[in-house]
C-alpha cells in the first residue's frame, strides 16, 4: 500500500482549511496553494472530488471558496482518502496465498486507525493521544 501525493495533499489542504477557516468564511484554493506550496490545478482536481463526495462545499463569487460540509471533528481521514479514490488495501506483492491473511489484517488496522482520526484531531495533534491509547489497549489484551 502506498498513499499517493493526491491523498497526502487532500489531508494537508483540509487541515490547512481547519486552521485558517474563521466563522465559516470560505477559503480560497489559491491561499492554500500559496501556504502549502501545492499546485493550484492539482488542488482543483482534489477539491472537485472532495466536493462531489460531501467533504467540502463551494461558494461562488468574489468572496467565494470552500468550507467544510460538516464540522472538521466529523471529517475522518479514511473518508477523505476514499473520497479521492485512493485504495487502502495492501497488495500481496509476490502472489503467495500464504500471507494474504496478514496483509488483510494490516489493511483493516490501517483503515480502522484512519477511521478514528478526524481532520480536527490532526490539526490539534490529538491523533497522537489516540494512537498511544490504542497501542496501550493492544498490549493490555495480549
Amino acid at each position: 500500500m502506498r498513499l499517493s501525493s493526491k491523498g497526502r495533499v487532500a489531508v494537508t489542504s483540509l487541515v490547512d482549511m481547519a486552521i485558517y477557516c474563521k466563522d465559516d468564511t470560505p477559503i480560497k484554493l489559491s491561499d492554500i496553494s500559496k501556504r502549502q506550496n501545492i499546485s493550484l490545478s492539482f488542488l482543483e482536481q482534489i477539491f472537485f472530488l472532495l466536493r462531489k463526495n460531501g467533504i467540502v462545499q463551494s461558494t461562488r463569487g468574489p468572496s467565494g471558496g470552500y468550507t467544510f460540509a460538516k464540522n472538521p471533528d466529523l471529517v475522518m481521514i479514511y473518508d477523505v482518502i476514499t473520497a479521492i479514490d485512493e485504495n487502502l488495501r495492501i497488495n500481496n506483492c509476490n502472489g503467495s496465498d500464504l500471507t494474504d491473511n496478514l496483509w488483510d489484517k494490516l489493511s483493516n488496522h490501517i483503515s480502522n486507525f484512519l477511521s478514528s482520526i478526524s481532520i480536527e484531531d490532526v490539526k490539534s495533534n490529538n491523533f497522537l493521544i489516540k494512537t498511544n491509547e490504542n497501542v496501550e489497549k493492544i498490549y493490555m489484551n495480549h
